[in-house]
């Protein structure tokens, strides 16, 4: 009798346990615990984790009935990752992604809720938040402004007595110098680069701005003198050894790792990675330029720029006033300064007070004449993977002919 006793008062005491464990879970989108609403903030940046953590505590803390768990999902996979949990509709009620043909695929799915109505838009500058535009809608609205043009170490080009070139023969002329001096003129890495420095290397030769876009519409073609000239040209560096050796062997974060070193002179990443560089090196002094790959008098754009980091509220959210609601507090002025000054990213926030020299150097180049990312303009993302894979052939050792029909026979097979 004692045993039956023992037994029942067990599992009594196990069915309350598990009574109350189950009362008091936060979990996935769309689900509340007791007395909180769980949020779910899915996005890429793992590098800002920190600076977040900090920010949803403040949150929460003035919204005491939400709480934000937030998922980080690696860059390479995010576009397929997030696509399924949207779908899905759970563990994600706010979300990022980048413009362009991920965001064109997001926008077909039907995953995001619009925002074309909420008060939130006045708290961004207007013209910086179009590629988060679909039909008419606001969808998405993007948080970061980035330069998608290589970030150079100023203490070395001040040393050798260097300005940033301002046409092709001063790009290559810059690059000898800086390997007669024992430098890499130009760090790249194989899984970042190759759709970052052709922004640029672009810009200035392509016939109309849009390009790459009119390329996956037909009407123009990667075997044109214009894509052809640009693969010669990054063929033109790559066979100087104006990239490190095994550059597409090299990942973002090593290249990363030796820019900070000072290792090499040029970073063909972007203005998003000059807080990173900083956080390594606290004594490095770093600006933006861009190659300009034509004579001066034949220049229309002196960089790139791209509004990403795409915020977005899931149409299958239980929560999304609540959703919404963490967004705007992303977006208030002291928050987006808080963020900003802490990831060392340029924001498309209005009235936002930026106190960081990388923010400060970025931030010149909003005088600029600046263009929309290209590869941005593309909406089929096979069509872009054609392009990138272009230029890996060209470094890899492909002629810059071969690399190009290759690539477009990719992209008739993509179109038709």
């Amino acid at each position: 009798m004692k045993k039956k006793l023992a037994l029942i008062l067990s599992l009594v005491f196990l069915l309350s346990t598990v009574l109350v464990g189950c009362g008091s879970k936060e979990s996935g989108a769309g689900e509340e615990s007791s007395d909180k609403k769980t949020i779910n903030f899915v996005h890429w940046r793992g590098e800002d984790t920190e600076a977040f953590n900090e920010i949803i505590k403040k949150f929460e803390a003035a919204n005491p009935n939400i709480h934000v768990e937030m998922n980080v999902f690696p860059s390479e996979s995010y576009q397929a990752q997030i696509q399924a949990t949207l779908l899905s509709g759970k563990g994600a009620d706010v979300f990022a992604t980048m413009p362009g043909s991920y965001f064109e695929a997001l926008q077909e799915a039907g995953v995001y809720a619009d925002l074309s109505n909420q008060e939130i838009l006045n708290s961004f500058s207007e013209g910086l938040i179009t590629a988060g535009q679909a039909d008419g809608k606001q969808l998405a609205l993007p948080y970061q402004l980035v330069y998608n043009i290589p970030v150079y170490n100023k203490g070395i080009f001040e040393k050798l007595g260097l300005e940033p070139p301002t046409d092709w023969n001063g790009f290559l002329e810059v690059c000898k110098v800086l390997k007669e001096n024992g430098y890499d003129p130009i760090l790249f890495s194989g899984d970042i680069s190759p759709g970052q420095f052709i922004n640029p290397m672009i810009m200035n030769n392509q016939p109309v701005d849009d390009a790459f876009h009119q390329v996956e519409l037909g009407n123009e073609k990667l075997t044109n003198d214009w894509f052809v000239k640009t693969l010669s040209q990054i063929k033109e560096l790559n066979d100087n050894g104006y990239f490190q050796d095994a550059a597409l062997g090299t990942k973002k974060e090593g290249a990363a790792a030796l820019f900070a070193q000072e290792k090499g002179a040029m970073l063909a990443h972007g203005s998003y990675m000059m807080a990173t560089v900083k956080s390594q090196n606290p004594e490095i002094e770093q600006g933006l330029l861009a190659p300009i790959t034509v004579d001066e008098s034949e220049m229309k754009y002196e960089g790139i720029h791209t509004a990403t980091f795409m915020l977005g509220v899931s149409n299958k959210s239980a929560y999304q006033e609540e959703a919404l609601k963490f967004i705007e507090f992303l977006a208030s002025p002291e928050i987006a300064a808080e963020y900003a000054n802490t990831t060392g990213q340029l924001l498309t926030v209005k009235d936002v007070n930026y106190d960081s020299p990388e923010l400060a150097e970025s931030g010149k180049w909003l005088e600029k004449k600046t263009l929309f990312q290209p590869r941005y303009m593309i909406t089929n993302e096979q069509v872009s993977k054609a392009i990138q894979v272009a230029i890996e052939d060209v470094i890899s050792g492909v002629e810059p002919k071969e690399a190009a029909e290759k690539a477009q026979k990719e992209v008739d097979r993509v179109i038709k």
